[in-house]
């Protein structure tokens, strides 16, 4: 599979750009190659082609941020190396400044320069953290045993898993290498309300009993920070499950998973003396019995869906 240079075909050096910058790019190299511009240009189209595919990639955060792994693999490592038009950087030294910086050049290349070793470690972020993004902080102990603290930041939407690297946090490299990377994977870990499976959010919601007998409209906060509501249907049972589309994690493109709610009804342990007569002559009023046989079910009703 042919790699492309998206920043490259947009018209850019490098990769640490903003999304006005990619914005203004994108515009230039789309009006420079615009097919009615170009008229008798049969490669015009094509070019067209990739540079709205490479501002579709580039201006969606998590695709980009998955697209720089490799564009830093193929790429971005070489361009420190040699300049634009290939040329090794130490060389074009040597020819500009005298031999000595020239026999350095050579004896550094003898010496063939070895790379430090990369160090993994992993950090542990809920679901929230995850959700929203944010800055960390985590020490480490170099070769010498001394401590140090690195702030990282977490990009919002990260994927279970996913790993960041950080350049030149590794080990040190050998004559005159570079030093290696730290790479950081991200375990994304459930709390007792959230559980994270996929791009879904699984949530508990708590009901009372009368609200599961009745029926009743209940607004919740999502994870967003925004309400969303949700209709409980009269006869609610526990365990029963009600979905809320767009509501849950940050997909790759952008988009969002849903939002899945499991009913629990909950018995206040305490009640006042009202409380208690309502319940005894419900008691003797009623004549539902539920060890009397399943007659609703659990999970009998289908999930219902809410945009």
């Amino acid at each position: 599979m042919v790699f492309k240079d998206y920043y490259k075909i947009l018209g850019l050096e490098t990769n640490r750009v903003t999304m006005d910058e990619l914005k203004v790019a994108y515009r230039a190299a789309a009006k420079k190659h615009h097919p009615d511009l170009n008229v008798g240009n049969n490669l015009a189209e094509e070019i067209i082609k990739d540079i709205n595919e490479a501002y579709k990639i580039l201006s969606v955060p998590a695709t980009k941020r998955k697209y720089d792994r490799k564009w830093n693999l193929y790429v971005g490592r070489k361009s420190n190396l040699f300049d634009k038009n290939g040329n090794s950087k130490e060389v074009l030294k040597g020819m500009l400044f005298g031999s000595d910086v020239a026999s350095q050049t050579k004896k550094t290349y003898r010496g063939k320069p070895i790379k430090g070793e990369n160090i993994e470690t992993s950090i542990n972020i809920n679901i929230y953290e995850a959700f929203h993004g944010l800055e960390k902080k985590i020490s480490l102990k170099n070769e010498k045993g001394k401590t140090k603290i690195l702030a990282i930041e977490i990009p919002k939407g990260i994927r279970q898993g996913e790993k960041i690297r950080l350049i030149g946090q590794g080990k040190a490299g050998k004559n005159g290498g570079k030093a290696g990377d730290l790479l950081i994977k991200i375990n994304i870990q459930n709390d007792k309300q959230n559980k994270l499976k996929g791009e879904n959010i699984y949530n508990i919601l708590e009901i009372t009993p009368w609200e599961a007998a009745l029926g009743k409209k209940i607004v919740i906060n999502s994870i967003d920070g925004e309400e969303a509501k949700i209709y409980i249907p009269q006869g609610t049972q526990s365990g029963e499950k009600f979905t809320i589309l767009n509501r849950g994690y940050i997909k790759e493109d952008g988009t969002r998973g849903n939002l899945i709610l499991e009913t629990k009804i909950m018995v206040p342990k305490k009640l006042t003396n009202e409380e208690k007569k309502i319940f005894e002559k419900l008691d003797k009023l009623s004549n539902y019995n539920p060890r009397e046989g399943d007659t609703h079910g659990k999970f009998a009703r289908e999930t219902l869906q809410y945009n």
